[in-house]
């Protein structure tokens, strides 16, 4: 089973090197120091404080890697657009797309049944791109629950959790998610089979479409914002009112809002993925975590006044810092933090 991991950063080598210790036939695309320290010394994976060297191999050019049974997307969402033709190499008639990324994806409305099926959504996929590059017919979903960090360049390590749910648009149990389930399955990864996957999707992003950009516009981390009363506040309202669009969409939310905001202060003084972002000046996941919730309850004509609040917002903060040189202290660690659920 031949298996590319397209940005293999923290969680993408994390993935990748336990598939390759399962046995599978594993090859990165990564850039930068990174890419060189795994190409000298192999991926230096920490568990539990006992490290492995894991030998994958990694280019920054997919045309050196052929033709993959299964690609996992594990870049920021926004960055997919922009490496959809460098893809093209790794891609047969048969090559599955895993979508290990946040928020809502490209391939959403694909098979999803009603009026909205086929529908793109150009907050994700601008002009449905995505759609007709790579097609939706090559989806399978993957939500990622694990923590992992980049402790120096090629040294990966595991902070907590192993769980990756992954499934068909479909809800079918198709062959070639089952062989992905036993592949992680093999690779001591969590990958239970959802029959619907926008419901594990939507049960992740309800936490990250308020934690995130509140602690981007405060910097309070995880534990402050959930038992603050105010901002607790914000985030029960932001949630509801997403709440309220995936309701009309059909998705079962499976924990309450106080337990799924529980969830994540038992997390601690984690920063949210998007602060560390403002932080180190990279781009935030914006978008696919608040502006396809606000594009999707245009779509039914649910109003959103709190998301629209804190969208503007962030966004704002974005230019602004975009214009700013970063001022703050540097990150400590460069951790890959991945907001909890209260997920069974």
């Amino acid at each position: 089973m031949k298996i590319c991991v397209y940005g293999a950063g923290a969680i993408g080598a994390y993935l990748g090197a336990q598939l390759a210790l399962a046995g599978a036939d594993v090859s990165f695309v990564a850039r930068g120091p990174h890419l060189a320290a795994m190409q000298a010394n192999g991926v230096r994976l920490q568990i539990d404080g006992v490290e492995r060297v894991v030998k994958v191999r990694c280019s920054a050019d997919p045309r050196e890697l052929g033709t993959q049974d299964y690609v996992i997307v594990a870049l920021k969402a926004h960055s997919v657009p922009g490496v959809m033709g460098a893809m093209q190499p790794l891609l047969g008639s048969d090559t599955a797309i895993v979508t290990a990324v946040n928020g809502i994806p490209y391939w959403y409305f694909y098979k999803h049944g009603g009026e909205f099926a086929g529908t793109t959504l150009d907050s994700v996929d601008p002009g449905g791109k995505q759609w007709n590059v790579l097609g939706p017919e090559r989806a399978i979903g993957c939500v990622v629950y694990p923590a992992t960090e980049i402790v120096e360049p090629g040294v990966i390590r595991h902070v907590y959790g192993k769980k990756f749910p992954i499934g068909e648009p479909s809800g079918e149990r198709t062959e070639r998610v089952q062989r992905l389930h036993e592949i992680f399955i093999a690779a001591d990864l969590d990958a239970p089979i959802r029959d619907n996957i926008r419901d594990e999707i939507w049960l992740k992003l309800w936490g990250n479409l308020c934690f995130n950009p509140i602690s981007a516009l405060t910097h309070a981390t995880l534990d402050v914002i959930t038992s603050d009363p105010a901002t607790r506040a914000v985030s029960r309202t932001m949630m509801m009112e997403a709440k309220a669009i995936g309701d009309r969409f059909g998705v079962h939310f499976r924990v309450d809002v106080e337990k799924r905001i529980d969830g994540a202060g038992a997390v601690g003084a984690h920063k949210t993925s998007m602060l560390q972002d403002l932080e180190a000046g990279r781009p935030m996941e914006i978008d696919p975590l608040l502006s396809v919730v606000q594009e999707m309850g245009r779509l039914v004509g649910q109003a959103t006044p709190t998301i629209d609040t804190v969208l503007a917002l962030i966004k704002m903060r974005e230019r602004i810092a975009q214009q700013t040189p970063v001022r703050f202290a540097p990150l400590e660690r460069k951790t890959r933090v991945t907001e909890v659920s209260q997920a069974a």
